[in-house]
């Protein structure tokens, strides 16, 4: 089968950082499906692995956690899945990505896929739908239909993952969103995707909501340079607040929440499939409802762009733009 590989872990500056192989297909165990992939999409840690994990001509990497497919043999265990089914899901980070013609994932972390969305717009939306779901609901502890007389901060809210929180927070909760955004037209699509606000993150942040009449907010979603605006992040938050973070960074001095009582929580939508957790079929299920969402018009696909056939040189430039910070939406490559 086709894939997309890299064989040394390290920057884009070599022209070899990505490249076109033939690999076997692979074979599903008890609780796989084995998908033959239509489309995909480049997230963050796709270029944060390629950067890191070792590699070599005997064990090439194939990276990308971000799919829709068709089913194409299922394990002898798997149940409520059948050859044909056009699924969607964003897999595990340690096994194959889906930067290859055929995928094997877990059942248990997969959903039917919209019908009312093409492969490439189905393929923008599992890893950032599954990582807002988790963050909005579990982490900050957010329940659907509540959050009335609160105030959500989405700092990086036109990006991949601030794309699908902004979405969720407004059509599922009575959250007040505040987003933010330093380009024009990152400020239009956050509003454009529910955001009742949008400030600069580049300014002051205190101010900017103050100047909105809000004087502090229960729940931060520090999506993106937490380390940089984490000093404004104590400032902004409420008293007995909630902070959500994503990305990564050096150590924070986390003492500085303990006068307000508020509270920290990681997001990482990879812990459930990394430690094979009780509740790994929960993925799965929330997939599901993202997509009868989707097929209802309450959501709407967070594409931003589309790069092309899936090869070496198209990810390559997929890789470049996520890493410039410039990237609106999520990047898609779809068919070999």
């Amino acid at each position: 089968m086709k894939a997309v590989a890299y064989t040394e872990a390290g920057g884009l500056e070599r022209d070899n950082a990505l490249i076109d192989i033939e690999l076997d297909k692979p074979q599903p165990g008890p609780r796989d499906l084995l998908v033959k992939v239509a489309a995909i999409s480049v997230n963050p840690v796709d270029t944060k692995i390629r950067k890191k994990r070792p590699a070599s001509a005997d064990e090439p990497q194939v990276i990308g956690w971000d799919a829709v497919g068709e089913v194409v043999e299922a394990g002898a265990e798997v149940q409520g899945f059948s050859v044909g089914d056009r699924v969607f899901y964003a897999g595990a980070l340690d096994r194959p990505g889906s930067n290859a013609e055929y995928q094997l994932v877990d059942e248990r972390l997969v959903g039917i896929a919209p019908t009312e969305l093409s492969d490439a717009e189905a393929a923008a939306l599992p890893l950032t739908a599954i990582t807002a779901w988790e963050l909005l609901f579990d982490r900050l502890g957010v329940s659907e239909g509540g959050g009335a007389g609160q105030t959500l901060l989405v700092v990086g809210a036109a990006g991949g993952v601030g794309s699908m929180l902004v979405q969720l927070a407004r059509h599922l909760t009575d959250l007040t969103v505040v987003g933010t955004a330093s380009r024009e037209e990152s400020v239009e699509w956050a509003k454009s995707l529910g955001a009742q606000h949008v400030i600069d993150h580049s300014k002051p942040l205190l101010a900017q909501l103050q100047a909105l009449g809000i004087e502090s907010v229960e729940l931060i979603a520090s999506l993106t340079h937490t380390k940089e605006h984490y000093p404004q992040h104590i400032e902004c938050i409420a008293p007995q607040g909630k902070l959500a973070v994503i990305d990564d960074f050096d150590a924070l001095d986390i003492t500085q929440l303990k006068s307000k009582s508020a509270s920290f929580h990681w997001e990482f939508m990879f812990a459930r499939s990394l430690y094979q957790t009780a509740d790994m079929a929960e993925q799965g299920k929330l997939l599901n409802r993202v997509a009868e969402l989707m097929d209802a018009s309450a959501l709407r696909t967070t594409l931003g762009e589309h790069f092309g056939t899936i090869n070496a040189a198209n990810l390559m430039r997929a890789h470049a733009l996520l890493e410039s910070g410039k990237s609106r939406g999520k990047l898609v490559l779809e068919g070999f």
